[in-house]
């Protein structure tokens, strides 16, 4: 048993956040067994090792519901668009992922910034490349995370380097499947790469794929970029609407997970809401190439399911902070205005009940896996000045995600053990 005395920041069941200022959190065996006041907690447990981090918070790790690992090598790598930016910049990147060794060595520098900037959990991307997927599965176990993996499918209208066939793409992902799906914390996605690019054959073979493996999650992208939507057409020409491509298929459901849903209509949020399929909203990726910006308040109204991702490397930073500030600004430009709070438990607790992994990981709850971070309120100069002057949780969270970044998560913790110390 581990005991870790500081402030404490989580969620109720209605999504609102609640603090101990002076609070104990007991891990045991991985999970958390119980927390509350010090004083209370001591008493339930007298004699435990403390450790001490008494000034700090600690927090829910983030969770990072859409991010192409590949792509941390070309962050900021410029384009008008998200086509040109895909020919010019993605699909030559991920043509060098038939290399095992890149892969593995790619896979671990990209955990390692993952857990630096404070998340613990990702649904992940690997190329068309079986390997790429096998080489961030393996790193992530190694380091004990739970971690979504999917090898990426795309069969026509792309470079050949890049190109799967329909049975040879879906084959393989059914081997990784059965090779690490439901292996310690690991589980594995269907990952169609998006309609433009999935002949008809292989967006069916995916739905049958995911009927025949119903525990197993699938990502993909929909109606980022108008550009996309004469592509789809020319493809998919019976389907509705771009989103239609993949419900026909039998695609929308629990654990499906889709990026974007910039340009969709009432009918399919409404589709995602019934379906229970999540929305993966990428706030820093959809400005920086100009994709357009995300309707939350049509969103809430629907009652669709949405969690934040950085969906690197479109999305300018791994930091659930800077991701969080972007989801504002792009709010308050369609005239919405969310909380902090409400922002903070989409990257947590909200967004692991989105993805399909409630009751694991998102929150400090007795019984949950001990994924938690902790954070330094007076991390730069700034933001100590600003966060003491906080007259509300509401005011502190919002200090620390409009002027925190990776400075100020201090530690990572993963299944109650040390991922990342103390700077």
């Amino acid at each position: 048993m581990t005991a870790w005395r500081a402030a404490l920041l989580g969620f109720d069941e209605e999504g609102q956040p609640w603090r101990i200022d002076d609070g104990l959190l007991l891990v045991e065996q991985g999970r958390i067994i119980d927390l509350g006041p010090f004083a209370e907690a001591t008493a339930r447990h007298p004699g435990v090792a403390i450790v001490d981090r008494r000034g700090l918070t600690l927090a829910p790790g983030f969770i990072d519901a859409h991010v192409h690992y590949l792509q941390i090598d070309m962050i900021g790598a410029p384009a008008p668009g998200l086509l040109p930016w895909l020919q010019r910049h993605t699909f030559p990147l991920e043509a060098r992922f038939d290399d095992p060794a890149l892969a593995a060595r790619t896979a671990d520098f990209f955990l390692d910034e993952l857990l630096r900037n404070g998340v613990t959990t990702a649904l992940a991307w690997g190329s068309v490349h079986p390997q790429s997927a096998e080489a961030l599965l393996a790193q992530s176990r190694a380091r004990r995370m739970r971690m979504i993996v999917g090898k990426c499918l795309m069969d026509t209208d792309v470079p050949e380097s890049v190109r799967d066939d329909a049975r040879g793409g879906l084959e393989d992902t059914a081997a990784l499947i059965a090779r690490w799906h439901g292996v310690d914390r690991l589980g594995c996605a269907i990952t169609p790469r998006f309609a433009p690019s999935c002949s008809p054959a292989q967006i069916a073979g995916a739905g049958e794929l995911a009927r025949a493996h119903p525990t197993v999650w699938v990502q993909s992208h929909a109606a980022e970029n108008p550009d996309e939507f004469a592509l789809v057409r020319r493809l998919h020409p019976r389907a509705r609407s771009y989103l239609d491509v993949y419900d026909a298929a039998g695609l929308l459901r629990p654990r499906s997970v889709y990026a974007h849903c910039i340009h969709i209509d009432d009918h399919d949020r409404r589709r995602l809401a019934d379906s229970g399929a999540a929305v993966a909203v990428c706030p820093s990726s959809n400005l920086f190439l100009g994709s357009g910006l995300f309707d939350f308040d049509a969103a809430g109204q629907a009652g669709m399911r949405w969690a934040l991702a950085s969906d690197v490397g479109a999305g300018t930073s791994l930091c659930p902070l800077r991701t969080m500030l972007a989801a504002f600004e792009v709010a308050r430009l369609r005239g919405a205005t969310p909380t902090a709070a409400q922002l903070w438990w989409h990257h947590t607790a909200g967004a692991a009940r989105a993805v399909g992994l409630e009751g694991l990981v998102g929150n400090l709850e007795v019984g949950l896996e001990a994924d938690f971070i902790v954070l330094d309120p007076q991390a730069t100069p700034l933001l100590a000045r600003r966060t003491a002057m906080a007259d509300s949780l509401e005011e502190w969270l919002f200090a620390m995600m409009a002027l925190g970044d990776d400075r100020a998560v201090r530690e990572v913790v993963v299944l109650g053990e040390g991922a990342v110390g103390s700077r």
